[in-house]
């Protein structure tokens, strides 16, 4: 989706001024899903405000409670929040018998800010942190102990009584996490794993790095960015271990981020794998507490060749390990080939490092990574995921198996007696679902939503997402105990989507019409405003930021239309894969075909008077809309756009084109460098320099490729901002400036 920057005050919103007295009675003919009737919005208050209360709050996410843990008796939840929907900074927060209480203070314990290693920035911007402060913490296995990082410095504070204190360490710490029995803290500090003694004593390191591009105990990019494994290291449940994941970059291309506002900062060299070429060398090793030597984890090298799916491009060697850990049978692995159509998941033996398969999965196109399965359960029963007859994604363990049409999104908390997940049935909703066997399945989420869970005994926190806002409750045996408070600021525009499914393909749409126009008072130029690519999906029966940013564009002057194609989760494998060898083809055509469908309905919509914008793979589909369809689009934004697909990373994209060396007309199909010469319509491409998941080269490749065509068009590099632009002066005048370059560009 899009991150927004900086623009003078000129923004222009005499459409909606001139409709402020007006009421919005909006209805579709009889095809449509929804009638809506809503009292007035104050256009020429909501539209000026917006964009700074935007920026300010960080997108809303200033404020709301996260990172929830339970303690296993239920009786404490910890979790990260600020003081207040703009306040910056999270503090460590504990729930217990219905109150709240403050754990750590960021402000009390540090005279030093911005401090932090250079390892937790990439952590961060891996995990798309936006605030400071205490971003993260861990627990012992009784939630009686947390430790976190302040500033590079490590510190831990009891939830049941005293002050935080700070223990004095070997360096800058990154991702410290105590044993399970709270004895010692490990963490990471110049690529060595430490540990130290939960009183300060016995600092040591446990596995030291032998070159500057080796690491112990962190993640690498593609493991952190592609797969979403954060963690470097796991400890054994008596403590007295760990494993280890040991990162060698040296096969990894360099790749240089700089900021050439200021010439005296030296560039940071990254190792960004690149499509087709090396990868990190990820290994897994067993360390001692004890000072044991070390054990290497003998993971298996290659898949066998006799089941992998065959296909034109095959590599079998086990170059990924998107998950790894250690429950009360041992440690575990997961293991993914190079072309990703089969993943492994494998017992470790924790004296000799021998494995042993667990679960194989296959797939011709590739193994789609559920989060929190297949696992074991402390029975040692394997919960394991499969696809149904319908395409979609089931749980099944011991013969039990999920319902038909209801499809997992992950698992979240297993016992031998209960399993807690998400799964959707309608695409636009996620509930969390309870399997016990007493009971069998039950839904345990109530009403249109998304919805998340963290479970500890019998306690359920259960974080609602809805249309009208976020709640936090805690309940008991299914009874609520209290709630934990959410402090983000009342957006000043209030969302109104009308939801649709549109054309043949039932595309899960949302139309938001300014709260001032009356049908059939006049054309409305059209704004599509979609993300639409993997692992995101923008059409959810809940209020999001960027529910709020398009109700912002409609107060506007435009109808704004936001569609979810394929290629977007919730729909099964055939829908997700359906963008397999072509990444840009059929999402622009679920684009045009909702918006053909919707000016069907809404007759008002202005079809000669189209625009897109979007950040990321949003961007990525508005540069190619008008390059691609300009009988269509009119104009377009595009903000942090991979524009050559050749240039992002191994994991991500091998898994939709394939090696660039044998699919080089894939990588062609899906870029949008080599169509520069077509572009006839306003385009406006913004790009951070200090972006290192997207790199700005994307960008400036466009660029040259289109001054070599002579196709006008406009570039605003963002000084400093990575692909999550945080600055407030950035992220509000981008918004502004966006809304004034689409109606500049449309004549409105």
């Amino acid at each position: 989706m899009s991150e927004h920057g900086r623009h003078p005050q000129t923004s222009g919103h005499g459409i909606a001024a001139e409709g402020r007295a007006r009421r919005r009675s909006v209805a579709p003919s009889a095809s449509g899903e929804d009638k809506v009737t809503e009292r007035t919005a104050d256009a020429s208050v909501a539209v000026p405000r917006f964009p700074r209360q935007f920026a300010r709050t960080r997108r809303f996410s200033l404020g709301l409670p996260r990172h929830f843990t339970v303690s296993p008796d239920g009786r404490r939840v910890l979790f990260i929040r600020g003081t207040s929907g703009a306040d910056p900074v999270s503090r460590l927060w504990l729930h217990e018998n219905g109150d709240e209480r403050l754990l750590a203070d960021p402000l009390t314990l540090s005279n030093t800010t911005d401090s932090i290693p250079d390892e937790e920035r990439v952590r961060r911007e891996r995990a798309r942190e936006a605030s400071s402060g205490v971003v993260s913490y861990a627990t012992d296995n009784d939630a009686l102990i947390a430790v976190f990082a302040l500033n590079g410095e490590l510190w831990t504070v009891r939830t049941d009584r005293g002050e935080p204190r700070r223990i004095p360490t070997a360096g800058p710490v990154v991702d410290p996490r105590p044993s399970p029995d709270g004895s010692r803290i490990a963490y990471v500090t110049g690529g060595a794993l430490h540990v130290v003694g939960i009183d300060g004593t016995d600092d040591r390191a446990l596995a030291a790095p032998e070159s500057a591009e080796v690491t112990y105990g962190l993640s690498d990019h593609a493991s952190a960015e592609s797969m979403g494994r954060l963690h470097g290291y796991w400890w054994s449940p008596d403590g007295v271990a760990l494993l280890v994941a040991r990162v060698d970059n040296s096969p990894v291309q360099r790749w240089y981020i700089c900021d050439p506002a200021d010439p005296t900062k030296k560039p940071t060299a990254v190792a960004y794998p690149q499509a087709g070429t090396a990868n990190a060398k990820v290994s897994l090793h067993l360390v001692h507490t004890a000072g044991r030597a070390p054990v290497e984890v003998r993971l298996p090298t290659v898949a066998p060749e006799e089941t992998h799916p065959e296909g034109e491009w095959t590599d079998t060697s086990f170059e990924y390990i998107p998950v790894a850990g250690w429950d009360g049978l041992g440690p575990f692995a997961q293991v993914q080939t190079r072309d990703q159509r089969t993943v492994q998941l494998l017992a470790i033996d924790a004296n000799t490092g021998a494995t042993e398969s667990l679960d194989i999965r296959h797939d011709p196109a590739w193994v789609e990574l559920v989060p929190g399965a297949p696992r074991r359960l402390p029975s040692g029963a394997v919960l394991r995921t499969f696809i149904c007859d319908d395409g979609l994604t089931g749980l099944s363990l011991d013969g039990v198996r999920t319902p038909r049409g209801l499809n997992v999104r992950e698992v979240t908390a297993v016992s031998d007696e209960r399993i807690h997940f998400l799964a959707n049935e309608e695409p636009t909703e996620v509930h969390v679902w309870r399997y016990d066997p007493a009971d069998g399945f039950t839904r345990v989420s109530e009403g249109p939503g998304v919805y998340a869970v963290a479970v500890g005994g019998d306690t359920v926190v259960l974080d609602s997402r809805t249309q009208s806002g976020r709640s936090v409750t805690v309940s008991d045996h299914g009874v609520e105990r209290g709630r934990i408070a959410v402090l983000t600021e009342e957006p000043v525009v209030t969302p109104q989507p009308i939801h649709h499914s549109l054309g043949k393909r039932e595309l899960r749409s949302q139309l938001y019409l300014p709260s001032w126009y009356e049908q059939g008072s006049g054309r409305l130029p059209v704004l599509l405003n979609p993300y639409s690519g993997v692992g995101m999906q923008l059409v959810v029966r809940a209020r999001e930021w960027w529910t709020c940013v398009s109700q912002w564009f409609a107060e506007q002057g435009f109808a704004v239309l936001v569609t979810d194609g394929r290629g977007t989760p919730g729909r099964g494998r055939e829908w997700e894969k359906a963008i397999r060898g072509d990444r840009l083809t059929p999402a622009l055509r679920d684009q045009i075909d909702a918006l053909h469908a919707a000016a069907e309905q809404y007759p008002d919509l202005d079809l000669t008077a189209v625009a897109i914008r979007g950040w990321s793979y949003g961007g990525y589909l508005a540069a190619g809309a008008v390059l691609r369809h300009p009988e269509v689009f009119h104009a377009a934004v595009a903000g942090g756009t991979p524009t050559d697909r050749r240039l992002y990373d191994t994991h991500w994209e091998e898994r939709f084109l394939g090696h660039p060396e044998v699919f080089p007309q894939a990588y062609r199909r899906s870029s949008l460098v080599p169509d520069a010469h077509l572009l006839s319509r306003p385009l406006l491409l913004v790009h951070g320099v200090a972006d290192d998941n997207v790199h700005v080269a994307h960008t400036l490749r466009l660029s040259a490729a289109l001054v070599a065509a002579g196709r006008p068009h406009t570039v605003l590099p963002l000084s400093g901002a990575t692909h999550l632009v945080t600055g407030t002066d950035q992220a509000s005048g981008l918004l502004l400036l966006e809304a004034s370059f689409l109606r500049n560009s449309l004549n409105l």
